[in-house]
């Protein structure tokens, strides 16, 4: 496996630091306006066992940050359709009940945390079982729908909220230390974001269909997958995870591996195509 950004993560760890529980009113309201927003987003399911999914509308963006290289430069994104995304990390119950197994580390913590130990390439035949199951066209996100749909109309510095602790479980071996308690945590228990979407920012890892690419020079400005380029050096990740610093589960950051890598910490989201 190759995390692209290692040297530049362990770099930021030490020498940046970012308030990640921030107690003054401007965030207190936006929490207060982000839970409000999502209690009124409407899910849907196509079976019993499937993903919930949530409908994210077309619109525009501007993708990217200021926080490395690999998030510039800044560029608009427009998505014409919209599309639908899992309102969780597809959970172990979720993974199980397609594949009838369950290859996480942290099995022991449930059907309702997210299953981890999966790789890209173990996330596109799980789409693939639960395509022909279903009769649908489940997917992974594109790297620009996942940041889009992370964004949820604003620019806050995680998905949903500038306070990390509001939203994401993170930290496990950072220093100081987060809030994660050493461990992947249930999906839902944090605040969702604007459009009802739960632990975008840390828990685990989420794979996206995109190859990676060192910089945006040349992205695509239309939110579809960038499936040329550095497509041998691995696949996108996105959001951070359960044992990461606050600087990682950031809405920009982005990340790689191979697609073969599998680790405790990496799982995924599924899109979904609409008619």
């Amino acid at each position: 496996m190759v995390f692209y950004l290692r040297l530049l993560l362990i770099l930021s760890v030490c020498g940046f630091g970012i308030a990640h529980a921030d107690d003054n009113s401007s965030h207190a309201a936006t929490a207060r306006e982000n839970s409000a927003a999502s209690r009124e987003v409407k899910g849907f399911k196509d079976c019993a066992d499937c993903p919930e999914m949530v409908v994210i509308p077309a619109g525009s963006f501007q993708m990217g940050g200021s926080g490395s290289a690999a998030e510039k430069p800044i560029h608009t994104v427009t998505i014409a359709a919209a599309f639908a995304l899992a309102r969780t990390e597809l959970t172990q119950g979720q993974w199980r009940a397609v594949m009838g197994t369950n290859p996480s580390v942290f099995s022991s913590c449930g059907d309702s945390c997210p299953v981890e130990r999966v790789s890209w390439d173990d996330a596109q035949e799980f789409v693939r079982k639960l395509n022909a199951r279903t009769g649908n066209t489940y997917r992974l996100p594109s790297e620009a729908e996942w940041e889009y749909a992370c964004r949820a109309g604003g620019q806050q510095e995680y998905c949903g909220s500038d306070s990390l602790d509001t939203v994401g479980w993170y930290g496990a071996y950072a220093n100081p230390v987060g809030n994660s308690a050493m461990t992947i945590n249930p999906v839902g228990r944090k605040q969702a974001n604007a459009w009802g979407l739960y632990d975008m920012s840390g828990n685990v890892w989420e794979w996206t269909q995109d190859c990676w690419n060192a910089t945006y020079n040349g992205a695509p400005s239309d939110g579809s997958a960038w499936t040329t380029g550095q497509c041998a050096a691995g696949r996108v990740l996105r959001g951070g995870a359960w044992d990461r610093a606050p600087q990682v589960t950031r809405a920009g950051t982005r990340n790689g591996a191979d697609t073969t890598h599998r680790n405790y910490n990496l799982g995924f989201r599924l899109a979904r195509m609409l008619p």
